[in-house]
């Protein structure tokens, strides 16, 4: 890869710096997708040691360039995607990563590949942290910025995808308790 491929490939990816989510952070700013897939690969930087059998380097490279299809469509959230919006996103996906150098285009080809297959304990705790972030963040941010359907969402998003580990399902039932509370303690200041 020459330095002008390197900084094309940047230059797309930058996008997410622009691209805002759904959800908005605890000031009330909205929350960009590259500040969402930094913090899912922070998150699986700091549970290295809690799982010392899986690839955690491969889990943060799965973290960093999870939602790079959104540079291409925006952040549609998951309860107003459809099957015709996750094809979209796909396809423009494909079409760059297959555009890039050759090096790059494999691995990153490789890695959404495992990743979509769902197989391997590194794509399970990938997707299990990118569904926890998302539930993490909903808790940070201000209780009257949640649409009402997000009420029910934060108690019962993620659990499936946590199924495979001890660890992490603990870990989910603390963020039921953290959005409980949160709850609990709007009703009580209304």
């Amino acid at each position: 890869m020459d330095a002008r491929e390197f900084l094309d490939i940047l230059h797309v990816a930058e996008r997410l710096k622009d691209t805002p989510r759904h959800c908005t952070t605890s000031k009330r700013r909205t929350e960009s997708v590259a500040e969402h897939s930094w913090r899912v690969a922070l998150m699986a930087l700091l549970l290295r040691h809690e799982f010392p059998d899986v690839d955690m380097d491969k889990v943060v490279d799965m973290c960093l360039i999870h939602d790079l299809g959104e540079c291409f469509t925006g952040d549609i959230p998951v309860f107003r995607k459809t099957e015709a919006d996750r094809e979209t996103e796909d396809s423009m996906l494909a079409s760059w990563v297959s555009s890039l150098p050759e090096g790059q285009s494999e691995d990153l080809a490789s890695l959404y590949e495992e990743m979509d297959a769902q197989e391997t304990q590194e794509a399970k705790l990938f997707k299990a942290l990118d569904k926890l972030e998302a539930v993490i963040q909903h808790n940070e941010s201000p209780l009257d910025t949640w649409e009402e359907h997000e009420y029910e969402l934060n108690r019962t998003y993620a659990f499936d995808a946590v199924t495979f580990s001890d660890w992490l399902t603990t870990l989910r039932s603390c963020i039921l308790d953290d959005t409980m509370e949160k709850i609990e303690r709007e009703k009580e200041l209304s």
